[in-house]
């Protein structure tokens, strides 16, 4: 980035390259196995990047479609529960089609055997993206219930933290797309949930605690390039 570099300095692009390369990596790297450590203690069962089923019955296709079309010309508004009811009872019928979808990031299954699927999200998802994460949601619960119709199923969309914090998180673009109730986690509303109420911020208090102990070798890391300048 020679432009970039000129104008800014070594030391500013090496923390913007550090920070970009965080974000990437935070979500494999970081969020899912934290997820996991934190509801392997209220969970009977916690899991990543698993397959939410294997077939899609051509009636449940033709469920999700129409709630699609329904939702992108706003005839029809979010509301998994019908919609998750539309879908089990068409779950068997016509023809099973195997299919591939978008891997399930976190799943987890409750002591009452209820299982919900994560679709871990970066804090400020694309707007225009929410339709095809709503096809995702879906989808998915399509496919858990072509396996088990009468299973208890939940699919939901997590963004880890809120970048607006103190303020709000600013879901109206999701509105019209998303049951904001039934489909969306943000920030406290994820990591309470997965382990119970204050583990939002007792992970806060680790971060910082692990921060401080890493900030030599952190310094250490950036102050080559202060001394490149």
């Amino acid at each position: 980035m020679p432009f970039h570099t000129r104008l800014l300095g070594k030391d500013r692009i090496a923390l913007f390259s550090f920070i970009h390369s965080l974000n990437t990596n935070f979500g494999t790297s970081i969020f899912e196995p934290v997820a996991l450590a934190l509801a392997s203690s209220n969970f009977a069962n916690a899991s990543s990047q698993q397959i939410a089923g294997t077939q899609i019955s051509s009636e449940a296709h033709k469920v999700i479609q129409n709630i699609m079309d329904g939702l992108a010309t706003a005839t029809l508004t979010p509301n998994k529960p019908d919609e998750i009811n539309a879908i089990r009872a068409v779950c068997r019928q016509g023809e099973m089609k195997t299919v591939k979808l978008t891997k399930v990031d976190i799943k987890l299954v409750d002591h009452n055997g209820i299982i919900y699927f994560f679709d871990l999200k970066t804090a400020k998802p694309n707007a225009g993206g929410f339709k095809e994460f709503k096809r995702t949601l879906l989808e998915w619960i399509a496919a858990a219930l072509a396996f088990d119709p009468d299973a208890i199923v939940h699919s939901i969309i997590a963004i880890p933290y809120n970048p607006y914090e103190p303020h709000p998180y600013d879901r109206w673009t999701m509105r019209g797309m998303l049951d904001l109730q039934e489909e969306l986690k943000v920030a406290n509303e994820f990591w309470d949930f997965l382990g119970s109420e204050g583990a939002y911020n007792q992970l806060l208090d680790c971060f910082e605690r692990v921060g401080v102990e890493l900030r030599p070798e952190i310094d250490q890391y950036f102050n080559r390039y202060i001394q490149e300048r």
